[in-house]
């Protein structure tokens, strides 16, 4: 077995650490070009409603250091961690930098989340390429995707389970299962994110013989293109139409509590939910779960095996 140690780069959307950092984290996800003062408040304002700043930074560091220390037990090829992350720092480039510093000379990039998509997946693996490219090294396997992977399905359906089981009548509840959107132009691209949401959520439906699901999106950038639909939002109006008393929200696309969930789900769904008299429960999310890691070793282990080594 090769004793030297193997890099582990593990990738995140990243957040804010304060509000001060607000602006050029916006900035960032816009390609440098600084929002109005309106978007800033906008978005400073969904910080403060969930307390100031999101703890996603935080989780994220326990998801990798977690991940790492479970293959680091478990008699494999030792690895050695770096975090990366797509629009604060450590930036991905300075991850992949400080790996060829360290001499390492083979990786394995994972990103935390777990459906592909050439807009969301591939941009991360884009970083890494062009950065090891550039520096001579290191020579990466990357993992596409993990959406499939037993361990994480295994804990989604528990986290399903758990959420009907605090419905009044769960064989009557609409399970909702969502993920981020994005620019509907994907559809035409031969993209797989939409079809692996709906392997995943499939699935879940299956294990749990589900009697009611649906797909919907959430969290659509504030674009002038269109964006994958419908939203959320709009599918709970029309769940209460159509007689649903109680909807379970699945946001199956997250693995932690960030924006995206404490705001757009706890916050703003909520609100649309007590408007229209439906009640909504939201399935928790992995953060550090060790189950849920486990999964994430499962995934990383193989494909050390099964993925090809790509030199820069």
């Amino acid at each position: 077995m090769n004793t030297q140690p193997l890099g582990l780069l593990v990738m995140a959307y990243g957040t804010p650490h304060s509000l001060d950092e607000v602006l050029p984290y916006y900035t960032d996800i816009r390609h440098g070009r600084p929002p109005s003062d309106e978007q800033l408040a906008d978005l400073i304002r969904r910080y403060e409603a969930i307390g100031g700043v999101s703890p996603l930074a935080e989780i994220t560091r326990r998801q990798a250091e977690g991940l790492a220390e479970l293959l680091n037990a478990d008699g494999g090829r030792p690895v050695r961690l770096y975090q990366g992350m797509k629009h604060t720092t450590p930036f991905i480039s300075d991850a992949v930098e400080k790996m060829q510093e360290d001499g390492i000379t083979e990786a394995i990039a994972i990103v935390l989340a777990p459906h592909y998509s050439t807009m969301s997946i591939e941009t991360y693996h884009k970083q890494v390429r062009e950065t090891a490219a550039r520096l001579g090294g290191p020579a990466f396997r990357y993992i596409r995707d993990w959406h499939m992977e037993p361990r994480f399905l295994d804990v989604l359906t528990s986290r399903v389970q758990e959420a009907l089981a605090r419905c009044s009548d769960p064989q009557n509840a609409m399970v909702v299962f969502s993920a981020h959107s994005l620019p509907a132009r994907i559809l035409e691209m031969n993209d797989p994110y939409v079809d692996q949401l709906r392997e995943s959520g499939d699935e879940i439906a299956k294990r749990l013989n589900l009697p009611h699901y649906m797909y919907a999106w959430q969290s659509a950038g504030r674009t002038h293109e269109p964006w994958l639909g419908p939203d959320i939002l709009d599918v709970l109006s029309e769940l209460r139409e159509q007689g649903y008393r109680e909807v379970v929200s699945c946001s199956q696309g997250f693995v932690a509590d960030h924006l995206e969930v404490l705001y757009d789900i706890d916050i703003e769904a909520q609100a649309r939910a007590r408007d229209l008299g439906l009640h909504l429960v939201r399935t928790r999310q992995m953060n550090d779960d060790p189950a849920f890691l486990a999964g994430l070793r499962d995934a990383v282990r193989r494909a050390e095996r099964e993925t090809e080594l790509i030199a820069p």
